[in-house]
């Protein structure tokens, strides 16, 4: 099983917003189960339970375990694919953001078009890697820091802007002889407080 895959079909990704699919889902990413284990977790009919693990199955969402024999009937185990799903922009091909339509660095929605590319890009990087049985070569960096005011903040990301800036301009080879186009996204916002305390609310240009 996967930690994490990526849902790029828009029916597979219809299939696991529906809620029942979706209980059934994190259901099977704890441990295979058949159909009648499942109805009784569930509250529904190990009828109506084995339709809608079907559908998950015909997109790819769960996959065969195991059989075991019960009685005169044979089981099938099945299992998620993967202990989590994100689902990519290209289920939503037509409206899927568009980070190139503008460019503003300072826009949380510009950051928003950038991160949905992203997850595009690299489920779909995924996706050919494991077709082809190779490793995908990533690096990513997540940290926190609190800034003691927003001057310090606008700092912070004159800094960043040009320490990073000053990497790309050291190693990018554009000519490069069988060299290979990396894409380098850096994001800076605030952190999402606690479930339990108050949303935190937006912060304003100053």
């Amino acid at each position: 099983m996967l930690d994490v895959t990526v849902i790029e079909d828009p029916e597979a990704a219809a299939a696991s917003l529906d809620p029942i699919r979706a209980r059934l889902l994190a259901e099977r990413a704890a441990a295979p189960a058949s159909a009648a284990m499942l109805a009784g977790r569930v509250g529904l009919p190990r009828q109506k339970v084995n339709y809608h693990l079907k559908s998950l199955e015909r997109h790819g969402l769960v996959e065969l375990a195991g059989e075991r024999r019960k009685g005169n009937v044979t089981e099938r185990l099945m299992r998620a694919t993967a202990a989590s799903y994100v689902i990519s922009p290209l289920a939503l091909a037509s409206v899927q953001p568009d980070p190139d339509r503008f460019r503003d660095q300072l826009s949380a929605r510009w950051l928003l078009a950038l991160g949905a590319r992203l997850v595009r890009d690299v489920g779909s990087l995924i996706t050919g890697a494991a077709k082809a049985k190779q490793r995908l070569a990533t690096y990513a960096l997540d940290g926190e820091v609190r800034f003691a005011s927003a001057a310090e903040r606008a700092a912070f990301i004159q800094e960043l802007t040009a320490g990073v800036g000053a990497l790309i301009r050291k190693y990018d080879v554009p000519d490069a002889e069988g060299g290979r186009d990396h894409r380098i996204v850096v994001a800076v916002h605030p952190t999402l407080k606690p479930a339990a305390e108050d949303r935190p609310a937006p912060e304003l240009d100053e």
